[in-house]
């Protein structure tokens, strides 16, 4: 064999071969095309649901924004409405209306300065006596009216969810469980089931009928309570365990605030007690020695003297309640 066919057949041999390296190689550079393209189509797909997942936490995000700022205007409006004077006098339990109270408060004001001019006090005391016992007296009533009816409540309602509970568990409705605690329990937590229960029995849902309770027993127990009745009622579950638990957190929250109040009982006694000092003494040196106050009551040194005592006793007394009021 010639050398040419030889170098002929090796060059025919390389050509083949390059070829069919080139169309392979062509291949696979497809398949890879092919793969990478279906990565991308991946990823994309892949981004878009992150994509997707962003969005729904940044919607879940601002729901719950929306529902926080819900809470706080609805709170404020409350916050407002159980300030309010009307709302004070249904909170201690009074049927008097507005200009009624007006009108007991001016009738007292006035009795009190005819009182202080037969007494032959100066006129400026006269109408400082008169103005605190036509504004300040009244709501102090009303105040402390209040919030003794108001703890009342809130030591016997752990008890009445305990009655819901266990009427619960035994078969009974949650209406007839509410009618057994306003016929068996004491004033005021017995009033006011019953007149929840006419509310529902006058069409009003058990939300309304709680509100309406809400604002004249503004406490935090019955907005718990509220809010447990109301997402059992959306969401559904155990309201008996959701109820039980509840029953627990109160009852946790009242052995917290007694042991507040033991742990304070000492700087509320020296508040008092220096509150109370300066009131005392100036009480003993009338009854003992009255021409040595009455030189104070005359002479208009001794009337800025005395207004000038008021005004940093009442300072003081300030500041010393700030600092023994605790939040629980």
């Amino acid at each position: 064999m010639s050398p040419l066919l030889i170098l002929v057949a090796v060059l025919g041999f390389v050509t083949l071969g390059g070829l069919g390296f080139v169309l392979a190689g062509a291949g696979s550079g497809d398949v890879r095309v092919a793969r990478r393209a279906k990565q991308i189509a991946g990823g994309g797909r892949a981004d878009k649901g992150a994509a997707r997942a962003r969005q729904a936490q940044q919607d879940a995000g601002s729901r719950r924004k929306q529902l926080l700022q819900t809470l706080k205007e609805q709170e404020r409006i409350q916050r407002k409405a159980s300030v309010s004077l009307n709302a004070r006098l249904k909170q201690a339990g009074l049927n008097a209306t507005v200009t009624q109270f007006w009108i007991a408060s001016s009738v007292l004001g006035v009795a009190i300065v005819i009182v202080a001019f037969v007494l032959r006090a100066p006129s400026w005391a006269a109408l400082l006596l008169g103005l605190a016992g036509a504004l300040g007296v009244p709501r102090w009533a009303i105040g402390f009216f209040a919030q003794r009816r108001t703890k009342k409540f809130t030591e016997h309602f752990s008890d009445a969810i305990d009655i819901i509970v266990r009427g619960i568990k035994s078969g009974l409705p949650v209406h007839d469980c509410l009618r057994v605690i306003g016929r068996e329990s004491p004033a005021p937590l017995g009033p006011e089931f019953n007149r929840l229960v006419e509310n529902i029995s006058m069409g009003m849902t058990v939300d309304q009928g709680l509100e309406r309770m809400y604002e004249s027993m503004p406490t935090a127990e019955l907005r718990f309570f509220s809010i447990v009745l109301a997402i059992q009622s959306k969401a559904g579950g155990n309201l008996s365990e959701a109820l039980g638990n509840l029953s627990a957190v109160l009852r946790a929250r009242k052995l917290m605030r007694e042991k507040i109040k033991a742990l304070s009982s000492e700087a509320t006694t020296s508040a008092f007690i220096i509150g109370s000092l300066p009131v005392a003494v100036m009480l003993l040196v009338i009854a003992t020695t009255p021409s040595y106050m009455l030189v104070m009551l005359h002479d208009p040194r001794g009337n800025l003297m005395l207004i000038a005592g008021a005004v940093i006793e009442a300072i003081g007394i300030f500041v010393m309640r700030r600092m023994i009021n605790f939040k629980y």
